[in-house]
């Protein structure tokens, strides 16, 4: 017979809820009995991001300031799946255009991860565009500010070994992207 370690849920609380994010406070029963309270717990939504490859074997990166480590960083375009998205890659087209002006024919889904597992409720769809090119000027939102950069690809690896793309989230789609074009 199979042990379960489901935490039954007692009771939840928004702290917060608003179109960025919403953060409950849950009274959790573990299956020994134990009551974890309170247990804090995020609800974001879907989230893409997107390996963007040229003819060139090029990466499309944006650098863009990122208020939680209070500094400017690479990383790969990315964001959360919007109402108006059927499929998370539809979400990715949209980002990889609006955030950088490249698009292509050739989407495939690398893989799924989640965010943090613990304590977040959403997944990330990892996606690899292939041949991408350059076809309108960036259409940000308001708190956005991107500086699109293409990087060769090698030159990649030697930027997380620095420091400099610090994204786990992208690193991980980055090596789905690697393994899908054989070069791990």
């Amino acid at each position: 017979m199979e042990n379960s370690f489901d935490w039954v849920v007692l009771k939840s609380r928004h702290i917060v809820k608003d179109r960025w994010i919403s953060a409950r406070s849950d009274t959790c029963q573990m299956p020994n009995g134990t009551i974890v309270d309170p247990y804090y717990f995020l609800e974001y939504p879907t989230w893409v991001n997107v390996v963007a490859l040229t003819k060139n074997q090029e990466v499309v990166l944006v650098e863009q300031y990122r208020h939680g480590l209070k500094k400017t960083i690479l990383e790969l375009p990315s964001g959360a799946v919007e109402a108006e998205d059927v499929f998370p890659l539809e979400a990715a087209k949209r980002e990889l255009l609006e955030e950088t002006g490249y698009t292509s024919n050739n989407f495939i889904e690398t893989g799924i991860l989640s965010p943090n597992p613990a304590n977040h409720s959403n997944l990330t769809h990892c996606f690899l565009a292939t041949d991408v090119e350059h076809v309108s000027d960036l259409k940000l939102d308001v708190t956005e500010q991107i500086n699109v950069v293409l990087l060769p690809l090698e030159n990649l690896i030697e930027l997380i070994d620095n420091g400099r793309f610090l994204q786990t989230l992208h690193i991980s789609s980055l090596f789905f992207s690697l393994k899908k074009i054989d070069k791990l």
